[in-house]
Formats: C-alpha cells, structure tokens, sequence
C-alpha cells in the first residue's frame, strides 16, 4: 500500500493519519520515534508486512514480466492506492477532495515528523498527489516520479504498460484484499503494544 491506502487505513482504525503516513519514512527501532508516532509507525509496518505476505499481491506481482521483478511490488502499491481513489466512494464517506484536505492539515500540524516526509510534505500537498492517484494518466505519473527517486530508475521500464494490460487482475486483487486489510487495521489498532500507546 501506498500513501492514500495508508492514511485510508489510519482513518478506518482511528489512529494517526500522519504517523501512519510516517512510518514510510521512519526507519530502525520505533522507540527512537516520538511517542504520538509509534502507534502509527507499528500500525503502518503491520499492513506492509501482511500486504508483501499476502497470496492475492504474491499472485498478483508473479502476473508482472520477468523484467520488472524488482519494481512489480511498489508498482502493485501505487496501482493499489489508484484503485483506491478510483473507486473512493465505496471505502468512505468523505469525498476524495475533502479526505486529502483533512490528510494534508494533518501533516502540517503534525510535530517531530521524520525528516524526509517533513520536506516533502510541502510538495504532496501542492501538487495534490492524493487526488491525482484517481486517473489513470496520475498514476503513471506516479510511477514515472518514483523510478527518478531511485539509484535505478531502469527497473520501471514498461511499467506504465504493465499496469494497462494487467488493470482487471490488479482491480480483483484490490477488492478482494482490501476490506480483509480494512479488518486487520481495525484490530491491530486495539492490539497495539501498550509501548506504543
């Protein structure tokens, strides 16, 4: 999952939108984060680990060609988190507008973030990334932004196409992992270690 499953989720749980969104960037032991993000940071590594374990995404990744191996699992996230605001209505009451607005203040009023999302909080919301997931051209745009952050953008190469020719099986595997993600984030927010409350 990606950024607007994340804050998604952290909604759907009650906890945190910005330390959901935090634990993307924090990284090594979550007692060396501050105490209002733990919780968000423990809850965020929780959905990646079942999201990485999961048959439907394993399945799903194996469907990519043998040269974007690399790149198949964060592909997988942005295209999940597309149809996440492609079909926003259904998961929640707001709309996709108001949503990111509330995600974006959050951000902003949120102290201590981890040093890399505080810089780039600025820019996700003028650029509104949350929003623009909802189109098909945003999230190739999406992915063509992700491959120039990283030392090897090649492993992206046909990844646009990729999600094109493979938009029903990613569109399955959506809707059927996501409510079952929508439970777990639900009870891991009350099974949070007392240490990180």
């Amino acid at each position: 999952m990606n950024f607007l499953a994340h804050l998604h989720l952290a909604d759907n749980s009650k906890t945190s939108l910005a330390a959901n969104l935090a634990g993307d960037f924090a990284k090594g032991n979550i007692d060396n984060y501050p105490k209002h993000l733990q919780q968000g940071i423990w809850l965020h590594r929780q959905i990646d680990q079942l999201t990485d374990s999961h048959e439907l995404t394993k399945d799903l990744i194996a469907k990519f060609p043998k040269s974007l191996t690399r790149a198949a699992p964060i592909i997988v996230d942005l295209a999940f988190d597309h149809m996440l605001a492609k079909y926003w209505e259904e998961y929640h009451h707001l709309t996709l507008r108001q949503f990111a607005g509330n995600a974006y203040d959050a951000l902003d009023a949120c102290e201590q973030l981890p040093e890399k999302l505080k810089l780039l909080a600025p820019r996700i919301r003028s650029e509104n990334w949350l929003e623009a997931y909802k189109s098909k051209k945003g999230l190739h745009q999406t992915i063509h932004s992700v491959a120039k952050r990283i030392s090897k953008p090649e492993i992206f190469q046909g990844a646009t196409q990729a999600v094109d020719k493979l938009d029903i099986e990613i569109e399955i595997a959506f809707r059927t992992f996501y409510p079952q993600l929508m439970a777990y984030s639900r009870i891991w927010a009350r099974k949070t270690p007392a240490e990180y409350l």
